[in-house]
């Protein structure tokens, strides 16, 4: 670990509190000059340090830059060293692939304060702007055929949403397969791609994309997702809750499900939080398009829906929007 994050892990540890510049050095065995040359660092990657004469160094209680050294503070197992965290990448989940290829462990996670090229569902853009969005992929080598890879997707949904309410409290809900929403507004996507073996059809690894609306403004949305998108935290965020925290939590709960996909013991709690079961939705699967209603979904996070000619059909993949019952007010998510 380099000094700058050792100061910094010092500094988020008694995150508004003053701590001088001798103490600083003290404990970390080096000049006090040193540490303001790791001080100057910081500030000028973004982090709200003040210094004054006598006083010493303060992190703001405010300051909200992702960094491994604020996430360690609320992990319960996994080690910093496996947290990579970037200004800006075109894709976390590019970046995460590439390292689960050249054999990054389970748990490995790769964090970006903006991308440049985020990806969604079906080559779709995942709006990503810098500083209030948390985009970030996890490394998983689980034992999973390539036919139960949506396991992981349904298991990730819940985890985030465990996490979310731990931090911000409230309510969430999913929207099959993959997208969490909070007051009625899409706050989570998530994009899980797979690399198999194929002679084995078994999963070699999993890397597992999560995108949050954080304290994005309603404002800086762009027109088509203006109605749909919405953030966690709609103006100032409260006192204490951090991005690295939401983080830390959401890895946690991770690591924890992560064991759970072959039991299958979430999907309980997955159904419990759909928005759609029982509800119109309409139904796009490559070219086809065509109006069901949702009714359930079984043991290996398949949606089974009933179309309009009463056929039972079983959706493995694809993707759904709900549709507004005929001739009410009701309001749901739409993508």
């Amino acid at each position: 670990m380099s000094l700058k994050q050792e100061v910094l892990t010092i500094l988020e540890r008694n995150k508004g509190d003053n701590i001088s510049g001798e103490d600083l050095a003290r404990q970390l065995d080096v000049s006090r000059a040193a540490i303001w040359r790791a001080i100057k660092e910081l500030q000028s990657e973004g982090h709200e340090i003040s210094a004054a004469t006598r006083v010493g160094y303060t992190l703001s209680e405010s300051s909200d830059i992702l960094s491994a050294e604020g996430i360690r503070l609320y992990l319960n197992s996994i080690s910093a060293d496996s947290i990579r965290c970037y200004p800006s990448l075109s894709s976390t989940n590019r970046v995460a692939k590439q390292f689960a290829l050249d054999g990054a462990p389970h748990g490995t996670v790769v964090l970006a304060g903006e991308q440049t090229d985020g990806r969604g569902r079906n080559g779709r853009s995942f709006f990503s702007p810098p500083g209030t969005g948390i985009y970030m992929s996890i490394v998983l080598r689980p034992d999973l055929s390539s036919a139960n890879a949506i396991l992981c997707t349904t298991a990730t949904a819940v985890a985030v949403c465990r996490a979310i309410e731990r931090v911000r409290g409230g309510q969430c809900g999913i929207k099959w397969v993959n997208d969490i929403y909070v007051d009625g507004h899409k706050v989570c996507g998530i994009l899980t791609e797979g690399i198999s073996g194929f002679e084995s059809g078994h999963i070699e690894s999993l890397v597992v994309g999560i995108g949050v609306n954080y304290c994005t403004p309603r404002e800086a949305f762009p027109p088509d997702l203006a109605t749909i998108a919405g953030s966690l935290f709609e103006g100032e965020v409260p006192q204490g809750v951090s991005r690295n925290r939401l983080v830390a939590e959401i890895i946690n709960e991770m690591m924890d499900i992560s064991k759970q996909l072959s039991g299958r013991s979430f999907l309980q709690e997955y159904r419990a939080r759909s928005v759609v079961i029982g509800k119109p939705v309409q139904v796009i699967q490559g070219n086809e398009t065509y109006k069901a209603v949702a009714e359930e979904i079984d043991d290996n996070g398949a949606l089974w829906v009933k179309n309009e000619q009463g056929e039972t059909k079983v959706l493995n993949s694809g993707e759904i929007t709900l549709r507004p019952v005929e001739g009410s007010t009701w309001a749901n998510p739409t993508v």
